[in-house]
């Protein structure tokens, strides 16, 4: 029988969270430039152009940061293509993805559906934050060995300790490879708490960990305790643990 069922947990930055915007996803809508400055919708804020090089994305209606729904399901379909891959040094192209990959996240080649939904995540602990900054402003610098001449660049990172909610709707297909389909999501949400979310993972940014999960099934009689326990898997695998 047809159905669905929601997956929903938490996403806690462990190290500051970079995902690249642009000017128009700042907080108070549009932005408008005039003169040397920077003006943020229709308040009074502004900063000088150049004072971020990269701001996070944000949600237009509450001028907090979010992560699209569609960064995570890049982020976890390329880890997963990578760690099926048999060459890792050169990934295959989308249309060359595993099978139960596209079964997941969707194919063009050939056309099929994808049985994941992602919404985008919006800031859960908002009154938490309140008595700190959201964000911060790391600086970092470029520096050419042989003139010694430094490039400074500002990148604005969502901080340690901001919970933002997943939701992740799935569409049960064949009840038969539900089992299947959520031992390969929670293995790429392993592996994601091995990697990193967002730009400059290299450098310390993007660590997360998922926790407090749920499903909660809509038309489906599909049995949810065998279904859960991947998903408990997932919270062992945290890099850096409270």
């Amino acid at each position: 029988m047809y159905g669905k069922m929601i997956i929903r947990c938490c996403l806690v930055v462990r190290t500051g969270l970079h995902g690249g915007g642009n000017g128009s996803s700042l907080a108070g809508g549009m932005l408008h430039r005039r003169g040397s400055v920077v003006l943020r919708g229709a308040g009074n804020a502004f900063s000088a152009i150049g004072a971020v090089d990269s701001q996070v994305v944000r949600d237009p209606l509450t001028g907090l940061p979010m992560i699209p729904g569609s960064s995570l399901k890049g982020k976890l379909r390329s880890l997963l293509a990578r760690s099926l891959s048999k060459d890792i040094q050169r990934m295959p192209d989308f249309d060359q993805d595993d099978g139960r990959i596209k079964l997941l996240f969707g194919s063009a080649n050939p056309v099929h559906r994808a049985r994941l939904q992602f919404a985008d995540c919006f800031v859960a602990n908002a009154e938490e934050m309140e008595r700190v900054h959201i964000t911060e402003v790391k600086a970092e610098n470029a520096t050419n060995r042989a003139t010694s001449v430094a490039n400074p660049r500002f990148i604005e990172r969502v901080v340690a300790g901001t919970r933002f909610a997943v939701s992740i709707v799935y569409d049960v297909e064949d009840a038969g490879q539900t089992a299947e389909d959520f031992a390969l999501l929670a293995k790429g949400m392993k592996l994601l708490q091995m990697d990193y979310l967002g730009g400059h993972g290299s450098r310390g940014s993007g660590r997360v960990s998922l926790c407090d999960f749920r499903l909660e099934p809509f038309e489906t009689s599909v049995e949810l305790e065998p279904l859960c326990a991947p998903f408990k898997e997932v919270e062992a695998y945290e890099l850096l643990p409270v």
